[in-house]
């Protein structure tokens, strides 16, 4: 059975960053294509970034237009695991954030919480 632990998340002031990491296990990790997931309050739970494998479409990336040019996806096939490096945060990126694969393939993880407030 697949599972999705995400971690990295807390509380950060606008303007800060934090790094999210995902371990999957039980599934050949290298052989999808990943994304990054949040969900604010009140919200439906949005895609924020995608990577694609790097084995055969060379780890391409694509960004939600809210997070273009603050956030970066990136995996480590090796490691079973998917990054993202959100910098210069807003108080509107505060969500609860998943991976799952681009397609959402595997059960969701509990998410890790990111929260942007002065």
């Amino acid at each position: 059975q697949v599972q999705l632990v995400e971690s990295g998340g807390g509380l950060v002031q606008p303007g800060g960053s934090l790094r999210l990491s995902c371990v999957v296990s039980g599934s050949i990790f290298s052989l999808f294509a990943m994304g990054w997931y949040r969900q604010g309050p009140g919200k439906e739970r949005e895609l924020v970034a995608t990577i694609t494998t790097t084995i055969t479409s060379g780890g391409n990336t694509n960004y939600a237009d809210s997070v273009k040019g603050r956030f970066t996806i990136s995996r480590a096939n090796a490691k079973n695991s998917v990054y993202l490096q959100m910098n210069s945060l807003k108080p509107e990126d505060t969500a609860v954030y998943y991976c799952n694969t681009r397609e959402r393939s595997w059960p969701w993880g509990q998410g890790t919480q990111v929260t942007v407030s002065s």
